[in-house]
């Protein structure tokens, strides 16, 4: 199946949602003929899940103005799960994919974004796992979460997607319940890895593992979606 790959950067959550529905809409309608991978970092943001409720007080430790001091939006959004960070050093792909014409089920395609991370993290020297109730790649001990997966599908249609921790600041994930979970730390692949990791190694990793996976036609310019 044809499929395209583009770097967006490091760019504002909303306008990468703004895309995201955009590319749905358009490959619903069959305005868009390839499913599309997109690659970026965000500027310091938390999401909240549709499990997380407008008001998320019981997640959210900290306060309006704390966030407005820390410049840290919050976007309500329609992925599954709860609330979760993203900011710079953490390395996002949201494919835009038809699960229909893959034929593949919704749990066939969370363990395939899974399997993405694992592989990231296993060529930077880190052994991570998998966890059967919590969605995501996490140290092998269980104590701490290296990678997140949030999907929405709308019409046979996957959006949002991944984000693993290859160097970001930890310290906003210490003011939230990470993803709802109690009693559960983030940690990295820098710091799991004791290596330093250039962000661009990764994304080049990232696209090796997406083509294996997925399969990749070409990568373009975001202007060219």
């Amino acid at each position: 199946m044809e499929s395209l790959v583009t770097d967006l950067g490091c760019v504002d959550y909303q306008v990468v949602y703004e895309l995201q529905q955009n590319l749905v809409k358009r490959r619903n309608a069959g305005e868009l003929g390839e499913d599309v991978f997109l690659v970026c970092e965000h500027f310091p943001t938390y999401t909240l899940g549709k499990n997380a409720g407008r008001d998320d007080v019981k997640n959210l430790h900290v306060s309006n103005q704390f966030l407005e001091e820390k410049n840290i939006k919050t976007v309500q959004i329609e992925r599954g799960g709860e609330i979760t960070y993203h900011g710079p050093g953490q390395l996002v792909l949201y494919p835009i994919i038809s699960l229909r014409q893959r034929k593949l089920r919704v749990t066939e395609y969370v363990t395939m974004l899974e399997e993405v991370m694992v592989r990231l993290a296993s060529h930077f020297g880190v052994v991570a796992c998998r966890n059967d109730k919590n969605p995501g790649v996490w140290k092998t001990d269980g104590s701490a979460k290296i990678g997140s997966i949030g999907i929405a599908v709308r019409h046979g249609v996957s959006f949002h997607g991944l984000a693993i921790n290859i160097k970001p600041d930890l310290e906003p994930f210490k003011w939230i319940t990470p993803c709802g979970l109690q009693n559960v730390g983030v940690t990295s692949l820098v710091q799991e890895s004791g290596n330093s990791i250039n962000m661009v190694d990764a994304k080049e990793q990232l696209y090796k593992i997406i083509d294996e996976l997925f399969g990749i036609s070409k990568r373009v310019a975001n202007s060219k979606i």
